[in-house]
């Protein structure tokens, strides 16, 4: 019972490990995914108000180009920096979910396998006795 006790506790803990492996991956893909996405929408943004300040400014010093570069550039990280919060904050939220429900779900198992011991033991101390008084 033992031996079969451990190897369920040992399948439990694998596919909690596989479980988190995968919500892992698939949060590191979105994150991928969105990075992606913020990083194409900045390029775009960045490329039009380029375009726009040309455009419009052709007779403005470089000092006040590179002025409008660095708070693009600035805004641009302090988004990515805001995206990548949010993500961590999320994976981390799940994470601790999906933690807290296996551990609900082992510790009910756990009960029920000590249940199921309990009852296997009495039947062979009930066994036993009745052994006893046959001999």
């Amino acid at each position: 019972h033992e031996r079969e006790h451990d190897r369920e506790i040992s399948e439990l803990i694998t596919k909690h490990e596989e479980e988190m492996e995968k919500l892992h991956a698939e949060l590191n893909k979105e994150r991928q995914h969105l990075l992606d996405e913020l990083r194409q929408q900045m390029a775009a943004t960045h490329r039009a108000e380029i375009e726009q300040a040309q455009l419009q400014s052709q007779t403005l010093h470089s000092l006040e180009l590179e002025t409008l570069r660095l708070s693009l550039n600035n805004m641009h990280t302090s988004q990515l920096e805001l995206t990548q919060s949010n993500l961590r904050k999320e994976k981390e939220t799940a994470l601790m979910e999906l933690r807290e429900m296996l551990n609900d779900k082992r510790a009910q198992e756990l009960a029920i396998l000590q249940s199921r011991h309990q009852l296997e033991w009495e039947k062979v101390k009930e066994q036993c006795l009745k052994e006893k008084e046959d001999l």
